[in-house]
C-alpha cells in the first residue's frame, strides 16, 4: 500500500485521518472551509485555521476505472478497482479521492466498478490514513 505524502498544510488532515477521523479545514475568520488544505484562506486572507470533524457522509460525484500502465503497486489490481471523487455531504463544495470497496478494510477491488454509480451514496471508513468509501445501504 502506498503512503500519503505530507506536506505542513496537509499533515493535519493525515493526522486525524489516522485516528479514524474526517476532518477538513476550516478558516477560523469567516468560517469557510477549504480543500486542499492551505495556509490562507482564500475568500478573507485570514491565516488562522481550524479543523472541523465531519459526518463521514458523501456521494459519489464521479469515478475511473484504471487501466495500464499504472503504478507498480496497482498494475496487478486492474482493471478492477475504482478510483472516486466523492462529495462530502456537510461540504457539498469539498470532494475528496478514495476507492469505493464493499466494507472497511476489504481491498480495493472489492467492488465490481459495474456496480458504481454517480450519485450513490457512501460513508468513509480509513484504511490507516487512506480515506475508503463504503457504499450506504438505502
Amino acid at each position: 500500500m502506498l503512503e500519503p505524502v505530507t506536506d505542513e498544510d496537509g499533515a493535519p488532515f493525515w493526522a486525524y485521518a489516522a485516528r479514524g477521523e474526517l476532518r477538513v479545514q476550516g478558516c477560523a475568520r469567516c468560517g469557510e472551509l477549504r480543500f486542499p488544505p492551505r495556509p490562507c484562506c482564500p475568500h478573507c486572507q485570514s491565516f488562522d485555521d481550524e479543523w472541523r470533524l465531519m459526518s463521514g457522509r458523501g456521494r459519489v460525484w464521479s469515478y475511473v476505472v484504471p487501466h495500464p500502465p499504472l503504478l507498480p503497486a496497482y498494475a496487478a489490481l486492474a482493471p478492477r478497482y475504482n478510483v472516486a471523487v466523492v462529495e462530502l455531504a456537510d461540504a457539498p463544495r469539498i470532494r475528496l479521492v478514495g476507492n469505493v470497496v464493499a466494507a472497511p478494510g476489504a481491498p480495493i477491488d472489492s467492488v465490481d466498478p459495474a456496480r458504481l454509480r454517480i450519485g450513490a451514496p457512501v460513508r468513509v471508513s480509513f484504511d490507516g490514513a487512506l480515506p475508503r468509501w463504503v457504499p450506504e445501504r438505502s
